[in-house]
């Protein structure tokens, strides 16, 4: 009996626990800063939330999914994963999709932005393989599950989960081969897929992609420099980064040209490519500053803006970068240029930038190709309040100039916020009541909403936000030691999810 009593109890602070946080987040206004609700934004402004495959999904031998090179990584170098773990199970999104579905439902949430697993409709990355009826299946279900809920798709192609049978095949994006194994899958997807998913990515971030992955060696594939970061045993640190990301270009516009020549006029949807990069402030006041911080952003995100724009590389790369820079032949070059509907950005956080003189020669690499030191502190002072992720500093003005810096100097193209978040750490001794109390996070929004608003205001053609994450996930290196969820998921109780504070400030924030 008193098991049961105690079990009770427990029950009833369960079912008392919304209504206390609803209230604690109903009582906060986000730190004293002017209101904010959907209200704020124009007419038909999409909000939604973000995820992806292999941080989510789960059943990663399930289903016909063949594996890809986060399986490999993960699993052979558990020590480079903060918590040795993987994304075997993730938060079981394959099992548990109708229940994540209901969430946002509940949250009143417009869009969700979700990644397709290439391993999981193609299991060996090609054609040849034939395709995986079963992953086929699976996305339809939940395709259909959110449009039930009355909740957009976004659909990524490629959120960096590459098949390892392409990569053991013929070096995966390093080779000229993978552009059109890519539009193959792609083409499948858009065909199976296509009569109800409106908005295409081409790709998430191929900035992080190619760096962590091949300049930096800490990602998967886990390729560098011997003298990098990950100490890699293979790699090219100062080529590698380079020509991974020039083929995912070329694949991008590629697939582009496909959809708009076989696909749009049918299915009227719109394709474009999601961007991440830094807003970046000189150290101090001087021209050599100045310019460091200009080139750190043309290295961050004119590496992919000028050839969408203007159809070849940033100068600062040309004249840094030299011979190891891939060039566009002519033809490339009118086929990448313009080759979006829109641009999806990913924005966290804001580095200082301070010029470094040019390296020896040797080591040569894209960590020091820019010349710029990039640091989130200047004379002891951090630029603003540190996350649980040591790169990510909390600077909301650096979003606004960023949105102001791609109206002024791209065109003003269309642009949706496809990530913005952040996370905490996870602290595995706190009670739940306390572990739902994000007052941070709630803070980070509410302060990132209005610099997104006053951007907008001053003529930012942004049409949608999504907040990363929907739920805690699998984050990459970190694995489950940090949180960026809106939806807590308990990974000691069953993968349950529970609202933290920030998601009834969101559910309060998009109410109609």
């Amino acid at each position: 009996m008193a098991a049961v009593r105690v079990a009770a109890a427990m029950l009833g602070r369960l079912l008392l626990l919304p209504l206390l946080l609803a209230v604690a987040s109903d009582a906060y206004d986000g730190g004293g800063q002017p209101p904010i609700s959907r209200r704020s934004f124009p007419e038909g402004f999409i909000f939604g939330t973000a995820s992806s495959a292999y941080q989510y999904e789960g059943g990663a031998m399930e289903g016909g999914r063949g594996p890809s090179i986060w399986d490999t990584f993960t699993h052979q170098h558990p020590d480079k994963i903060a918590d040795r773990s993987n994304g075997d199970v993730a938060v079981d999104s394959y099992h548990r999709y109708k229940e994540d579905v209901r969430i946002m439902k509940d949250m009143g949430v417009d869009a969700y932005r979700f990644s397709i697993s290439w391993t999981r409709i193609l299991p060996n990355g090609s054609l040849s393989g034939g395709v995986n009826r079963e992953g086929i299946r699976y996305y339809n279900n939940l395709i259909d599950e959110l449009l039930l809920k009355g909740v957009q798709p976004f659909v990524t192609l490629f959120h960096w989960d590459s098949p390892q049978a392409l990569e053991d095949k013929y070096g995966g994006f390093l080779s000229p081969n993978i552009i059109n194994d890519y539009k193959d899958y792609a083409e499948v997807c858009i065909k199976e897929f296509g009569d109800r998913v409106k908005h295409w990515i081409t790709f998430n971030e191929p900035l992080s992609f190619c760096s962590t992955g091949y300049a930096w060696g800490t990602f998967a594939p886990g390729r560098c420099s011997p003298w990098e970061q990950g100490k890699c045993s293979i790699g090219d640190s100062g080529r590698e980064p380079y020509t991974a990301c020039h083929h995912q270009i070329l694949a991008h516009a590629e697939t582009v040209r496909l959809y708009k020549q076989k696909y749009q006029a049918v299915q009227k949807g719109k394709i474009g490519i999601t961007l991440v990069t830094n807003w970046f402030v000189p150290f101090s006041r001087s021209r050599s500053n100045d310019d460091a911080a200009r080139r750190a952003l043309d290295f961050m995100f004119g590496w992919f803006m000028d050839p969408l724009i203007r159809g070849h590389y940033p100068l600062s790369m040309r004249r840094l970068v030299r011979n190891r820079l891939p060039q566009f032949t002519s033809e490339q070059s009118k086929l990448v240029k313009g080759a979006f509907d829109f641009i999806g950005l990913n924005y966290y956080t804001t580095n200082y930038a301070a010029n470094l003189p040019p390296s020896n020669g040797l080591n040569l690499s894209y960590s020091t190709d820019s010349q710029a030191n990039l640091t989130g502190v200047r004379n002891g002072v951090p630029i603003g309040p540190q996350a649980a992720s040591s790169w990510l500093y909390i600077y909301p003005q650096g979003f606004r100039d960023l949105l102001l810096y791609v109206k002024e100097n791209y065109g003003n193209p269309t642009v949706y916020i496809t990530e913005n978040g952040v996370d905490e750490v996870n602290n595995k001794s706190l009670p739940l009541q306390e572990a739902l109390k994000d007052s941070t996070r709630i803070e980070y929004y509410h302060k990132h909403l209005l610099a997104l608003q006053s951007a907008i205001s001053d003529g930012a053609n942004v049409k949608g936000y999504f907040a990363w994450s929907l739920l805690d996930n699998f984050e990459w290196v970190n694995g489950y030691t940090v949180r960026f969820g809106i939806y807590f998921v308990d990974y000691s109780d069953g993968l349950k999810r529970y609202p933290k504070s920030s998601a009834h400030w969101f559910k309060k924030f998009l109410k109609k």
